[in-house]
């Protein structure tokens, strides 16, 4: 009974955690407003979550990297490799070591394992925390891409170096020469297990709906089960189930692309795995500021682990660290976008300071680096504490704070009136494809009017609705295939029938509601009107 109502508690303070950041005045981001609630049920609630650190990664992180994987653009990723390798790659590399070293050289208390451990989950970033903080100075999308795609493949290589970093404390023993061999089954196996997984899924429920038709309650429950099974086969391998989660999203996106499911399993879908995006991250901010209260009240004896006696060196440990990430970073971004090349089909340009200071900004850290530092043994394999490990999670917790902090007051100064270099426009793209697919209606229009009508006395009423609808696509194909003016003008039009149609859809919805109150229309009656009137607003509003 006591597990259900702290579910239920970390649940509701992820809701009012919505509410609340829409209501401030400040743009707060909400991260730190789930902190802040968790801080206030830490310390109100007479409970404790305690997680066995197994449990909390095989919970959050592989649904939440498997949807990064799914849903980035695939396109945008491999445009911007080079760059999101150097930083994802090479980047997290340098950080874990860099970090890793100054750590050690400041608390020499802290073994260097476990300090490498430190810096590698403090390595990767998170998109959502990011997210958050831009949603009122929205991120260029070209920069967002690349924050996305650093993140969705930095949080595998930091984790993994966190996992040689623990068996090196673990062991005390470290080879470089195994570390390399170990880490090119650890990745490939990895990757090699989610792909070949959601690949063989895939075809499978892609045989079984052929045959037996489409159970959309299924297609959900399968998808939100690939992610933990890539997980647990590669873990049991000895693999990392961090990246068999990302490259089974990766294979989702690629395997989804053939459209075979039904429209409505898409729709249900794309909102279930919304509201687990939503809660994961939110339930784990909430934890992070649950865990506060009790990590403070023995600030006094973690910082005696550092040779010190007044608390105010976590602080400044805390603050040091993060300036250490803040100049890796801004020196890695300086190098690598001086040494790529930004703008794809242009000439070679120097990019402004505030492009790269940005870039350094949006390095926040989340509920990857609080996920991997409770991660952490709680034990040697002697049975002995493990080395400095509650003064690993204070660090950890005041990065991701201030990183928070940090980057909601820096982002919108750095982003306001940026100029980011030119993209290249997708308008003749889509025109393109809206083209094709018309053309591609009325094609099938002709062939089912043939069909129906052949042999009937009433085909006159079969051809009158085809021309009828065939109108339609023939008016998008000559707003789109017209010159400049003729399709600026036909985009316009497109906008205007927009909105009337969805002013229409809100009138029809609000009389309806109106009738369900009088007791003129059936409540059952009423959610299916409404739904279709729901899903026509998602087409016209998108």
């Amino acid at each position: 009974m006591e597990t259900i109502t702290i579910i239920l508690a970390l649940l509701l303070a992820v809701v009012a955690s919505g509410i609340a950041a829409r209501l401030l005045p400040l743009p707060i981001p909400r991260p730190l407003v789930q902190i802040a609630l968790g801080a206030v049920i830490g310390l109100a609630a007479n409970w404790r979550v305690t997680l066995d650190p197994e449990i909390f990664f095989l919970l959050f992180l592989p649904p939440l990297l498997f949807l990064d994987g799914w849903r980035i653009p695939r396109e945008e990723l491999f445009r911007d490799g080079k760059t999101i390798l150097e930083l994802a790659l090479g980047l997290a590399v340098f950080t874990v070591v860099g970090m890793g070293l100054l750590i050690h050289w400041m608390i020499p208390a802290m073994p260097l394992a476990v300090a490498f451990a430190l810096s590698a989950v403090i390595s990767p970033t998170d998109p959502i925390a990011v997210s958050a903080i831009a949603q009122r100075v929205p991120i260029p999308s070209r920069m967002m891409h690349i924050l996305e795609g650093e993140s969705l493949l930095n949080d595998a290589s930091g984790l993994v170096c966190l996992r040689f970093a623990i068996a090196a404390a673990l062991t005390g023993a470290f080879s470089l020469q195994d570390a390399a061999v170990n880490f090119l089954w650890v990745a490939f196996g990895g990757i090699a297990v989610g792909a070949g997984l959601t690949w063989v899924v895939g075809r499978l429920k892609s045989w079984i709906s052929r045959r037996l038709g489409e159970d959309s309650g299924s297609q959900i429950l399968i998808s939100l089960l690939i992610p933990f099974g890539a997980y647990l086969v590669a873990e049991r391998i000895h693999c990392s189930g961090i990246l068999a989660a990302v490259a089974a999203g990766l294979t989702m996106g690629f395997i989804e692309g053939s459209g075979q499911i039904l429209a409505v399993t898409r729709i249900r879908r794309a909102t279930f795995w919304d509201v687990i995006q939503f809660s994961a991250n939110g339930i784990i901010f909430v934890l992070l500021g649950e865990q506060l209260p009790m990590i403070l009240s023995h600030a006094s004896e973690t910082v005696r682990l550092t040779g010190h006696h007044g608390s105010g060196w976590l602080v400044l440990y805390v603050l040091a660290i993060n300036l250490g990430l803040a100049a890796l970073r801004f020196l890695w971004v300086w190098l690598s976008f001086h040494l790529s090349r930004f703008g794809h089909g242009e000439r070679r340009t120097r990019p402004h300071w505030r492009i790269i200071a940005a870039m350094s900004f949006a390095g926040v850290r989340g509920a990857i680096t609080l996920a991997g530092v409770l991660t952490l043994p709680l034990a040697m394999d002697d049975g002995s504490p493990f080395p400095a490990r509650d003064l690993a999670i204070f660090l950890a917790m005041g990065v991701i704070v201030v990183s928070l902090i940090a980057a909601s007051l820096g982002l919108p100064w750095l982003l306001n009136g940026l100029q980011m270099p030119p993209e290249p426009s997708h308008q003749a793209e889509e025109d393109a494809a809206r083209v094709a697919a018309a053309q591609a209606a009325i094609a099938a229009i002709e062939r089912v009017q043939h069909d129906l009508a052949e042999g009937r006395n009433d085909a006159d009423i079969y051809v009158a609705v085809a021309a009828r609808i065939m109108d339609t696509y023939r008016q998008r194909i000559e707003s789109r295939q017209g010159g400049v003016e003729a399709s600026a003008i036909g985009r316009q039009s497109e906008q205007i029938e927009r909105d009337m149609r969805l002013a229409a859809l809100k009138a029809e919805r609000t009389e309806m509601f109106r009738m369900v109150r009088k007791r003129q229309l059936g409540s059952a009656l009423a959610r299916k009107l409404i739904r279709e009137l729901d899903l026509l607003e998602a087409r016209y509003a998108g």
